[in-house]
């Protein structure tokens, strides 16, 4: 699979002194950092979108990428394209609410799939942050996404188990100092996937990743979360790839939306197992 190389990268192969970061000492800080270091268009994400709210880099990180805009592709969709996509667009649309037993159970399941041998003492509680949450209570950073992102989640975790528990105890290649927090990248994929695949625009996406995606979907009403399992797999193969650290996060996504926009225009892909990265969940 053909990665694309970020230029911060090839500053460092020239010769680049700028030591890198120490390894910090809490998952808190290292997410402090981040939210700090990483700006969106010169400016710093804490003042992100106001549908991404304040204290996060969630979404944020994205909405540059999301600018640039596809020709707009005029095509008619099946009964069972507009059945689903519906479907969809109606999860979009649904709030994590943290007073919701269904939300609340919802992500106890993620924490049992995610560490079965440890028990979790509350919803909220500083083990949250042993996940990749930016603090204790993990239900303030849905509000880049929404409860469709710990849907997407708890999917990759019951679907793709293996391939769940390597990207979150981060088990292959050679790690950066300081890596990316699993949960909150997670919300970002899907705030990603939303954005490149237009699908807040209703009746039906307008760009030509949207429109080949729908075709994905006729095939599998499980499309959209089977992408994102292989999105994070090949986000993840990208850090690795890129040898990226958390100040080239978005980058990495970049060029993580990059390659999927490619898989999703070949010519031989009608199914979701098509895409050349779907082998990324078995590795």
């Amino acid at each position: 699979m053909q990665v694309e190389e970020d230029e911060a990268w090839k500053r460092r192969q020239k010769g680049n002194k700028e030591p890198r970061c120490q390894r910090s000492s809490s998952s808190a800080h290292v997410i402090a950092q981040l939210a700090k270091y990483i700006c969106f268009n010169n400016e710093p994400v804490v003042v992100a979108p106001p549908m991404v709210g304040t204290r996060s880099w969630i979404g944020g990180l994205f909405t540059r990428s999301s600018r640039r805009q596809d020709k707009s592709i005029d095509y008619t969709l099946s009964p069972l394209q507009e059945e689903r996509l519906q479907k969809l667009q109606d999860r979009l649309l649904v709030p994590f609410e943290e007073t919701r037993i269904d939300h609340q159970e919802s992500l106890k399941a993620l924490w049992n799939a995610s560490f079965p041998n440890i028990n979790l003492t509350g919803l909220v509680t500083e083990q949250w942050k042993d996940m990749g949450w930016q603090g204790p209570n993990p239900s303030t950073d849905f509000r880049g996404c929404g409860f469709i992102a710990l849907e997407n989640l708890l999917f990759s975790a019951r679907t793709y188990p293996v391939c769940f528990r390597r990207l979150l105890l981060k088990q292959k290649g050679d790690r950066a100092k300081w890596e990316y927090p699993f949960a909150v990248a997670g919300i970002n994929i899907s705030f990603m996937l939303i954005q490149m695949l237009d699908l807040q625009n209703t009746p039906k996406p307008k760009c030509l990743p949207g429109m080949n995606f729908l075709k994905l979907l006729e095939e599998d009403e499980n499309a959209f979360d089977v992408l994102y399992c292989i999105a994070f797999a090949m986000m993840d193969a990208q850090w690795l790839a890129m040898h990226a650290s958390y100040m080239e996060f978005n980058e990495v996504l970049q060029a993580t939306r990059n390659q999927l926009e490619r898989e999703l225009s070949l010519d031989d892909t009608h199914r979701i197992q098509d895409l050349p990265a779907y082998n990324l969940l078995f590795q």
